[in-house]
């Protein structure tokens, strides 16, 4: 019983794991996966190496954006890419979550436990748990809540591995054995395999760059471990994304990045959206901490305060691990709204061109950790009953599991499926294997000849259905492709864009999505099994640019009424195979 009792919380985890697996094997292609930013993006490019088997290919390109490079693509030296090279994607998408779970708990129970360590030995004091067995529970559950929010799938193992570095930077600042820093140092320079680059290497480095140089004014010494740290930490990078390192360093070629206008706001609306992004965070990071989390560490944060300045200790407030963590969420806030003041970006930019177009507001994808630790912090100080603290962490735990919000694709499936299978009322929405519809497409291919290398675009869906299947795409979306190409494709869309002008500002300050657009509806690509909204079955576009890129189909959501003006034939209408997608085929000749 004692040791069920000292590891209880792993037993949890494991269930919980155990049940994700099952959920998900019962369910199979029929769960209900987030498309935007996911579906319609990397999980159809993973595909799409797999189909052209381009995974480790040099000198290729990718069968979407007319050809564009792989090498804009994930590198092949990542955990997550390599369940897309070992697995169909769907398995290895449930796998990435999976991974993302036990990753987190690992790492943050790691950090969790080795920081304690110290901090008992400090002290001389529980500070509030009662024995080591319930703080170690309670890292792992904290751990949990970390690896089930809901972030970004493909950069899920990268969020979950952040507790991991710190917890490997802090070992080698701490330790005083050569051997040991050695066998850190290898796992340091390892580490970029669980992370990425643009979105967490970055700043990662910068962090520890500040550190090295806090912590050599603090100590009067240089932090020898941590600037080598830096060092192995950087060339780690390097390799792991040698083909981002390749194109940043060495190409000329400009992208849509330097033509792209974040969306700009006035001085006046930027502390709004600084408290906005502190309270709720960023789309690709719904960690709903707002709900339950935030209200305790706020509570705490000025009780915690309070006491120090009743108590005249000043020293500290300015010392406390967590009003440090405090001052990071604050700061990383505070970096997210200065990214849309015009002055600040166009500054940085000047003085350091490769940031030109670089989202550097992503420090608030840190701020999701954070919020964890500082949970973790306030149960582990506060003198209450144990049974509230378990009882605190299954709670915030539960309200993550529970949120209707994009990434959740548990509650979603579960909740869409029930409806569906138990309550019997029909869903909009598309699940995993409907938004694809690989069958369809296959038979399609067949009935068409299609042959591979034939460009096609698509109308009225996402190009990265097409792309799924084997179908080579002229559209697509990438958020870092040359610009030249940008240009060729616009001419293809230009009668549209003349019509709407928010699609037009759309494409023209951004173009991530080269689409093809409507020139009445604001969108007609969804996601969904019906086509409401859609008023116009006009298609506006230019069929000879479009022949000059090459392409010889166009697969369409909607029956187009304008065929013969613009000389395009239709080939077929097709559906079935229980896709609950029309499709329309037509030929340029």
């Amino acid at each position: 019983m004692a040791g069920i009792k000292r590891h209880f919380s792993m037993i949890i985890v494991a269930l919980f794991v155990v049940a994700v697996a099952v959920f998900y094997s019962v369910i199979g292609t029929n769960s209900y996966i987030a498309v935007h930013d996911n579906l319609d993006l990397f999980v159809a490019q993973f595909a799409m190496l797999k189909n052209t088997n381009t995974f480790f290919s040099h000198a290729v390109s990718a069968p979407f954006l007319g050809g564009v490079s792989r090498d804009v693509l994930p590198s092949e030296f990542s955990l997550y890419t390599l369940l897309y090279v070992l697995f169909s994607p769907f398995t290895a998408y449930v796998i990435g979550y999976v991974l993302k779970v036990i990753i987190a708990v690992f790492s943050m129970r790691l950090l969790i436990l080795d920081f304690l360590k110290d901090y008992r030995e400090n002290r001389g004091q529980d500070d509030g748990v009662t024995g080591i067995a319930d703080a170690g529970n309670i890292a792992t559950l904290s751990g949990l809540l970390y690896g089930v929010l809901n972030v970004f799938p493909a950069f899920g193992i990268s969020f979950a591995s952040i507790p991991l570095i710190v917890f490997l930077l802090r070992k080698i600042y701490m330790s005083h054995e050569t051997g040991r820093i050695a066998i850190y140092l290898l796992l340091v320079l390892l580490y970029p395999f669980v992370s990425y680059f643009s979105y967490f290497g970055f700043f990662i480095i910068g962090y520890l760059l500040v550190a090295i140089i806090w912590l050599w004014i603090r100590d009067r010494k240089i932090p020898v471990g941590l600037v080598a740290s830096l060092l192995v930490l950087t060339i780690g990078y390097v390799i792991m994304e040698y083909r981002l390192f390749d194109m940043m360093l060495f190409s000329d070629t400009v992208t849509i990045r330097e033509t792209m206008d974040p969306g700009f706001m006035p001085g006046k609306d930027i502390f709004p959206l600084m408290a906005d992004g502190f309270i709720n965070g960023m789309m690709h990071a719904e960690d709903v901490h707002k709900f339950f989390v935030m209200p305790v560490c706020v509570i705490y944060f000025f009780w915690l305060n309070i006491r120090y300045i009743i108590r005249k200790n000043v020293h500290g407030i300015f010392t406390d691990v967590f009003n440090l963590g405090a001052l990071m969420l604050v700061l990383n806030a505070v970096v997210y709204g200065l990214y849309y003041y015009e002055p600040v970006n166009r500054f940085l930019s000047t003085i350091v061109p490769m940031l030109k177009g670089f989202q550097y507001n992503r420090t608030i994808f840190f701020n999701p950790f954070i919020w964890c630790v500082m949970f973790f912090i306030v149960l582990y100080r506060i003198k209450a009953p144990v049974i509230l603290k378990y009882a605190a962490v299954f709670l915030a735990i539960a309200v993550v599991l529970l949120s209707p919000v994009r990434y959740n694709d548990l509650y979603n499936t579960a909740y869409l499926t029930a409806r569906s299978e138990i309550f019997g009322n029909e869903n909009d929405a598309l699940n995993f294997r409907e938004f694809y519809s690989e069958e369809l497409f296959d038979e399609i291919k067949k009935e068409i000849d299609y042959k591979e290398g034939e460009w096609s675009v698509a109308y009225g869906m996402h190009p990265a259905i097409l792309e799924y299947s084997g179908i080579y795409t002229l559209d697509g979306y990438l958020g870092f492709y040359p610009q030249s190409y940008k240009e060729s494709f616009r001419k293809v869309i230009a009668p549209a864009l003349e019509r709407k002008e928010n699609s037009k500002m759309y494409y023209d300050t951004w173009g991530a999505r080269c689409y093809m657009y409507s020139g009445t509806d604001d969108s007609i690509v969804m996601a969904t099994r019906s086509m409401t909204g859609v008023t116009d079955d006009t298609l506006y576009a230019d069929t000879t640019a479009l022949r000059e890129l090459g392409c010889k189909y166009i697969f369409s959501r909607i029956d187009i009424s304008n065929a013969d003006e613009l000389g395009i034939n239709s080939v077929g209408e097709y559906s079935g195979y229980g896709s609950p997608y029309r499709i329309y085929v037509y030929s340029l000749n």
